[in-house]
């Protein structure tokens, strides 16, 4: 009998290789320490926009280092067209540098839990457009296993945001301004999570290449709104580096590996398996805030603990089964 051609590799809903657990455990690790490693190595007088530009420059050097070295750059050279990046990653680039300005404007209006609350619904958008560009299904116990990740998560967020202030603005500006953009934010995070996914699969597009694409128009975008943006004239007045330091470039380099990771999980795993990812990261920072900080966990983060273990073993052991027609 012939050998079967592999096929390339798609998110799958069920079990994981080793190889996506550790990309998925050193992504949380890098999502929960990165909070910590900005805090004591960046400056507050940094321009924030400086260094996001910095951090993609360091995604696109690594992948193509990555790239290099796997051999498929040298494929790329002769098969990369302008118009097929622009459609497999121009997009999602654009689609998040759009989330991104909201979540900006969100934030502004809204007070910490409530913006982060409702930041959470991302996942659930998240899985509904997977379903619907990937018609990747979940089980009934996998639908369980999300709603327990946003439990845990929102629990997080009330814990994160319950020693913060609330808002005490306008009725119409905190909906307009606040709650509409962030879960117009959400929607588009969540179609973006499911593209990333396409376009490795429909596109042929690696991981690597994405992350590249991806990291080239964010930083487009991200330098035509300096020309009238607070960090651009922040920039204009006081110079590109204004507050760096040597030290400065650990988070960069730390958030550019992080990125390549996001891809990497993406693309194996799909954008569901990101959404956990991204709120055990939250119990790392937690714990690694308690070890070096010496700020216990709270309550709230007690109780989420066993919720995302939960959600994370339901999820793993209950994928969805196609049905088999009897003859």
């Amino acid at each position: 009998m012939a050998a079967t051609k592999p096929k390339a590799s798609t998110p799958n809903p069920g079990k994981m290789s080793p190889r996506v657990w550790f990309y998925s455990i050193l992504l949380t690790l890098q999502y929960g320490a990165q909070p910590l490693i900005s805090k004591r190595f960046t400056r507050r007088e940094v321009i924030v926009t400086s260094s996001v530009l910095i951090c993609e420059i360091a995604k696109v050097v690594c992948a193509l280092i990555l790239m290099a070295k796997d051999g498929s750059l040298k494929k790329l050279a002769k098969e990369w067209t302008l118009v097929g990046s622009l459609t497999a990653s121009g997009l999602p680039a654009a689609i998040y540098a759009l989330q991104n300005s909201l979540l900006q404007i969100s934030y502004r209006n809204l007070d910490s839990l409530t913006f982060s609350m409702l930041n959470q619904t991302k996942i659930f958008f998240t899985a509904l457009f997977t379903y619907f560009i990937m018609r990747q299904r979940q089980s009934i116990q996998q639908i369980g296993a999300l709603f327990l990740l946003i439990m845990a998560a929102v629990l997080l967020s009330i814990g994160e945001g319950s020693s913060k202030g609330s808002s005490s603005a306008d009725p119409e500006q905190v909906l307009f301004y606040g709650i509409v953009p962030v879960l117009v934010a959400s929607v588009l995070s969540g179609l973006a999570s499911a593209l990333c996914p396409w376009a490795s699969q429909v596109k042929k597009h690696s991981s690597y290449l994405m992350t590249v694409e991806m990291s080239i128009v964010g930083s487009l975008c991200l330098l035509a709104s300096t020309s009238k943006s607070p960090d651009g004239e922040a920039i204009r007045r006081h110079g590109f580096f204004y507050g760096w330091t040597p030290l400065t470039l650990i988070p960069v380099v730390a958030n550019a590996l992080g990125g390549i990771l996001v891809g990497l999980v993406t693309s194996l795993a799909g954008g569901v398996r990101k959404g956990f990812v991204i709120v055990s990261a939250l119990l790392v920072t937690a714990m690694l805030q308690f070890l070096f900080e010496g700020k216990p966990p709270s309550v709230y983060c007690l109780v989420a603990l066993p919720l995302v273990i939960s959600s994370i073993s339901i999820y793993q052991k209950y994928p969805y089964q196609v049905k088999k027609k009897e003859a």
